[in-house]
């Protein structure tokens, strides 16, 4: 059996849903009580569900029966600032995972994040060496960050581990998320409440507006980059997760206008204050690691992406 945390989120719900539609059993772990989630789980046949609390207990009584574990679920908001929250969720939560992965032999996949690489002064090189010196820009990076630290310390590991540094993901699924969704959903919205697309301006002098850049990755490639990394035999350690492709918001914005078969109509508006000193502008992933390691399957390019989550999931309601 594989085990997905986060079975009720983005990323894991539509991990989970890609297992199960090769009809191998998942059980799914979350909060499963929001029901803002529910569509991402309500219909996928999971062999069983268990609440996030209770799934350390759950690992003791089953591990004979897990094949390995894909521990996705974590507080993600970058907007929180309040790091008790994040020491528990996302770091002490993780950890006792681990420590379990090592007890019982069991492989471990588990979500990093492009947050941790901050504004970008190392690059984006899933280097080990680097990841002591990085300097995320809120409390979420820093969690992610703190658990790679500790997990690249530890002399006990699970048999393979990857800790898999995700860029920008974007696509279905992710209709919960609110403010925390991709800009490509609020693109969506904005175009169908007001006709238009108001993107964040830029504060620096030197990018113009909408040129603010990100490496957007469609969550289909990142479930695809998820389970070749633990099918296979590559070097455990930190992966990037991207497509090594840097793109501008306003490229995103005008793909989303095209995938409506309208002509872009977007404006500018002030970066939220709260926000604004922990924004961004730039992040594009270095693949090298993760293609060395056997990985070269192509992937979406944000029009093919942006089309295809437009088109077949958000007009039509679906989910993965």
């Amino acid at each position: 059996m594989i085990v997905v945390t986060g079975a009720a989120g983005f990323i894991g719900s539509a991990l989970s849903g890609s297992f199960l539609n090769g009809k191998i059993a998942v059980i799914g772990v979350d909060d499963f009580s929001r029901e803002t989630k529910r569509r991402n789980f309500e219909n996928k046949p999971f062999h069983s569900l268990i609440d996030r609390s209770l799934f350390p207990e759950w690992i003791e009584a089953n591990a004979n029966n897990i094949t390995a574990i894909f521990h996705l679920g974590a507080r993600t908001d970058t907007a929180e600032m309040d790091v008790a929250i994040f020491d528990q969720l996302n770091l002490n939560y993780s950890k006792t995972i681990w420590n379990a992965c090592v007890s019982f032999n069991i492989p471990l996949l588990y979500a990093s994040s492009a947050a941790t690489y901050g504004g970008g002064e190392y690059g984006y090189n899933d280097n080990h060496d680097i990841v002591k010196d990085l300097a995320p820009l809120n409390p979420y990076g820093d969690s992610k960050n703190d658990f790679d630290i500790w997990a690249l310390t530890q002399e006990d590991t699970p048999p393979q581990w990857y800790g898999v540094k995700f860029f920008n993901v974007y696509g279905p699924n992710e209709y919960h998320k609110g403010r925390m969704a991709s800009v490509i959903f609020h693109c969506y919205q904005q175009i169908q409440q007001k006709g238009k697309m108001s993107l964040f301006r830029s504060h620096k002098n030197d990018i113009e507006n909408g040129h603010q850049s990100r490496d957007f990755i469609y969550v289909k490639d990142v479930v695809n980059m998820c389970r070749w990394l633990l099918a296979s035999d590559a070097t455990s350690g930190l992966y990037n997760i991207g497509t090594g492709k840097a793109r501008t918001f306003l490229d995103l914005a005008k793909g989303t206008f095209h995938a409506l078969g309208l002509d872009p109509n977007i404006d500018f508006i002030d970066t939220p204050i709260d926000i604004r000193d922990k924004y961004q502008y730039f992040t594009e992933a270095n693949m090298n690691k993760l293609q060395k390691a056997g990985y070269n399957n192509p992937t979406y390019t944000l029009e093919e992406g942006i089309k295809d989550y437009i088109q077949n999931y958000m007009k039509q309601q679906n989910v993965l």
